[in-house]
């Protein structure tokens, strides 16, 4: 069959539409006689009579080659369990399959699993339709993909953080965008087989359709480096953050999925019955503790107001991990009594917290009553107000944030034009541009209203009422805010042994930021200290 249609002598061509009619005849016979099957190079239309196809018939495609063909079957395979990968990995930011949890935030891995979306998806699109700009633009892809996997495997945070499921992501998405490099060439090359073979040149033409086709594929191929450049750029911003090390130690807690980070500053004192001096515990608000207590409370250790203070970072904030989903307020609290089991602390605590951390804090104090010796709430939520965090509203913009945060463009931007510091991205003003930071409010914002506004309910009924307790207002808030001020009232109820309630009149949310709002805490502080 393929010799009777693959080629015509001269003496056939000059015999005309008789020598067609008897070549019919000679491939019916052949068909019929047991002649050679038809394989990936048997054309699907007739030849013209010089025995060549017009370039623009369907039959000229490099479809006919069975690898071609196969090369796609594959990538269409290759889509549908990336697909699979994806849809698992975006659960997961909500609800944490079992072996799946990353410490870290969980937004890279997806990134990296659309971008090779992406990627099949174009090549699927277009497969037909080779360009050089596909070939180039997709080994610039795995270019910097390999450089991505070179970062997370050399540093050792990073890795920790990406865990098996991070470090997964990133090689499939490297394989999938050289595979696509070599589908690429394969079609080409393909393409110009069966262009010689079937018009007997190779065609350097292209239809509308193919350039429009071309354009739509570069196009798109540049914003896929733009995005893969970024993500690079990123990871290299973490990696030198990774390099600033934590005052504390970080611990293991919850069956050890992920660390807990814990600091504590001055040694442990006795009063002269011989019995332990209390320590400050404290929780930070919206932002992580560093940012929020730094310069009041060190000044009080520096005065000689306190002897001895600690903290810790939430799980996603600064130097601590990212918790398995769901988490809410009361498994924090169960992970820094674990933590500071392992650290070797020990009780009295005085707890002071601000904002949302008051919640935390009185769910910590609850379950540990006898441990109490105090507690100081700064202008904290009551848990009347979780609603507002709680909102679907606030939910999706963080989960949007969340998506497009291993970009990093807020971050890149601080660091080459404000020239910040890995300080300033752990812990201080631009942490909550960071992955962990959006994933634990996240986090937050989706069990408030429910699981932890249910645990600081118990809490409430089971707290101690002679635990003494001192509440820090800001005037601010008291003022414009009606709600806020019935609820910081309230909040003086927690306990039935109110030392004071002070309303620092023109100091905001951050009471500290104030000098009369710093002298005020340090004077409460003191008297907690004292009994």
């Amino acid at each position: 069959m393929v010799s009777l249609w693959g080629s015509k002598n001269g003496e056939e061509r000059a015999k005309g539409d008789d020598t067609e009619h008897d070549g019919g005849d000679d491939r019916e016979h052949t068909r019929h006689s047991g002649g050679p099957e038809p394989d990936e190079r048997t054309r699907l239309l007739p030849p013209r009579n010089d025995g060549f196809l017009d370039p623009d018939d369907p039959a000229v495609s490099p479809y006919n080659l069975w690898s071609v063909r196969a090369l796609r079957y594959l990538c269409v395979l290759f889509f549908i369990i990336t697909f699979l990968w994806w849809v698992l990995l975006l659960v997961s930011i909500f609800v944490s399959p079992p072996m799946m949890h990353s410490r870290g935030s969980g937004f890279f891995d997806f990134s990296y699993t659309t971008l090779t979306l992406g990627n099949l998806l174009v090549a699927i699109l277009f497969f037909s339709t080779p360009s050089k700009a596909m070939e180039w633009g997709s080994l610039v892809v795995v270019v910097f993909l390999l450089i991505d996997v070179i970062i997370i495997a050399a540093v050792e945070r990073i890795r920790v953080e990406e865990g098996w499921v991070g470090i997964a992501s990133v090689v499939w998405a490297t394989l999938m965008a050289l595979y696509n490099v070599l589908t690429d060439r394969v079609v080409a090359w393909g393409k110009k087989e069966e262009e010689e073979r079937l018009t007997g040149r190779k065609e350097t033409r292209r239809t509308l359709r193919e350039w429009c086709a071309v354009l739509t594929a570069s196009v798109i191929m540049v914003v896929m480096i733009v995005v893969v450049i970024l993500l690079t750029a990123t990871l290299i911003l973490r990696s030198r953050d990774a390099g600033l090390a934590p005052p504390g130690q970080r611990y293991y807690v919850d069956g050890d999925k992920y660390q807990l980070h814990v600091a504590c500053v001055g040694n442990v004192t006795y009063n002269d019955k011989g019995k332990r001096n209390p320590t400050i515990l404290l929780e930070g608000g919206e932002n992580p503790v560093e940012d929020t207590f730094d310069d009041w409370v060190y000044n009080a250790y520096n005065n000689g107001t306190i002897d001895r203070y600690c903290y810790y970072d939430r799980p996603g904030f600064a130097w601590s991990d990212n918790a398995p989903s769901p988490h809410s307020a009361g498994m924090t609290s169960d992970a820094l009594s674990e933590a500071l089991v392992r650290a070797g602390e020990q009780s009295p605590w005085i707890l002071v917290s601000a904002g949302i951390g008051g919640i935390y804090s009185r769910i910590f104090s609850s379950r540990h009553v006898k441990e109490i010796s105090g507690i100081m709430l700064i202008d904290a939520l009551h848990e009347d107000l979780l609603y507002k965090v709680a909102k679907p509203g606030r939910g999706f913009l963080l989960w949007a944030r969340g998506i497009i945060s291993p970009l990093g463009y807020d971050r890149l931007f601080g660091a080459i034009a404000k020239g910040r510091k890995p300080e300033d991205r752990v812990y201080g003003r631009s942490a909550y541009q960071g992955g962990k930071y959006i994933k634990a409010k996240l986090q937050e914002n989706l069990v408030a209203n429910s699981l932890t506004k249910t645990e600081v309910s118990q809490a409430r009924n089971i707290q101690s009422d002679r635990t003494p307790l001192v509440i820090v207002s800001s005037g601010i808030n008291v003022r414009k805010d009606n709600e806020w001020e019935q609820k910081q009232r309230d909040l003086t109820k927690v306990t039935e042994n109110l030392v004071s309630w002070d309303i620092v009149n023109a100091a905001p949310h951050e009471v500290w930021k104030t000098l009369e709002g710093r002298q005020i805490l340090e004077k409460r502080l003191g008297e907690l200290v004292k009994g």
